[in-house]
């Protein structure tokens, strides 16, 4: 589990807090906060439980450092770990999502990402969408039914 929290209003001493503040942290968690200044925010969040740590740093914390490599003025970045789906999504430089859902198979994956472009109003048929994972063949082509086009970052 994790959050943003604008760099302003981070505190160190006050991490845990924040985040118990949007999810259930319980006692045992370790929680800890990695600077993202490209969107002047921390991110906060735990290094078990729903979180996808790998060698220290957190899936989504990869993706939203990897986002503005995405090629379009819409940039769609997903990735697929431990069966969830991370997904960001920024106009520009502007950070609009960074989310995880937890997913059995693709067609849940693609359940929240069409989800996710209706809420924000964003027309997949003129967009992107990049994958930080490898997809199967049969995946990337479903995507390609609903998108402008799929690229592996």
């Amino acid at each position: 589990m994790f959050t943003l929290v604008p760099s302003h209003f981070f505190d160190p001493a006050t991490a845990r807090e924040a985040l118990a503040e949007v999810a259930d942290v319980k006692e045992e968690m370790e929680v800890a906060h990695l600077d993202l200044p490209q969107y002047d925010a921390v991110l906060v969040y735990t290094t078990d439980g729903d979180s996808v740590v790998v060698d220290g740093t957190p899936e989504i914390y990869k993706l939203l450092t990897q986002l503005p490599e995405c090629p379009e003025y819409n940039k769609i970045l997903c990735s697929l770990s431990e069966d969830r789906l991370h997904l960001a999504v920024a106009q520009g430089k502007n950070l609009l999502l960074a989310n995880s859902f937890p997913v059995q198979d693709f067609t849940t994956a693609e359940y929240y990402i069409f989800l996710t472009m209706k809420s924000l109003q964003l027309n997949p048929e003129i967009s992107t969408i990049c994958w930080r994972t490898p997809l199967d063949a049969e995946d990337e082509m479903s995507l390609y039914r609903y998108f402008k086009a799929v690229v592996r970052l």
